[in-house]
């Protein structure tokens, strides 16, 4: 593995951290942010209405460009909303 792709991957994980502490220090943002990609999921442009909603009332930050980790936590939600479904 090349220290440009180690660096990339360490630069995720450190994303993904700071992410996780942010969830772990308030439960409530979990589910926020499912119930926010659920309302925004079948929109237009929905990736970006999730993020820009999630931002603006929660205290996890998506800026307008994304990281891997924030295509990466838009992704997971997405899949929890798929995997959600598949139980009906």
């Amino acid at each position: 593995m090349s220290s440009a792709s180690e660096g990339r991957q360490a630069r995720i994980i450190d994303e993904l951290c700071v992410f996780i502490r942010k969830v772990l220090g308030d439960p409530t943002v979990a589910a926020k942010c499912v119930e926010i990609a659920r309302k925004h999921r079948h929109e237009p442009d929905a990736d970006k209405r999730i993020a820009e909603e999630i931002s603006a009332t929660t205290i996890v930050r998506i800026p307008e460009v994304w990281s891997d980790a924030d295509r990466m936590f838009i992704e997971m939600l997405k899949d929890v909303l798929e995997d959600d479904g598949a139980l009906y």
